[in-house]
């Protein structure tokens, strides 16, 4: 992986790999990080996301949500999201 990057995208990082080639990644999310470069991580895994993430923005049908801080973030709202269900809740009241 080439560090010398001002942003690095990833899809699906550590999908199919071996726990010590994701230790590797995260770390090297956690270098670029602490070195001011961006990172933009998709990934379906969530503990994932809620574990190596600043912020998390939800995509829901083609629709990006807001970036919220990891901290404002868990499990159970993201699905509500993803799926739409949170917004149908809202339509219906």
């Amino acid at each position: 992986l080439h560090h010398d990057v001002d942003v690095l995208l990833l899809d699906e990082p550590t999908r199919g790999i071996d726990v010590g080639s994701k230790a590797q990644i995260y770390r090297v999310i956690d270098e670029l990080a602490c070195r001011g470069r961006g990172v933009l991580m998709v990934s379906s895994y969530l503990p994932e996301l809620l574990g190596v993430c600043d912020r998390i923005a939800v995509m829901c049908k083609g629709r990006l949500g807001p970036a919220r801080p990891v901290e404002q973030c868990d499990e159970h709202q993201i699905m509500l999201e993803a799926t739409g269900a949170e917004t149908e809740d809202h339509a219906v009241a």
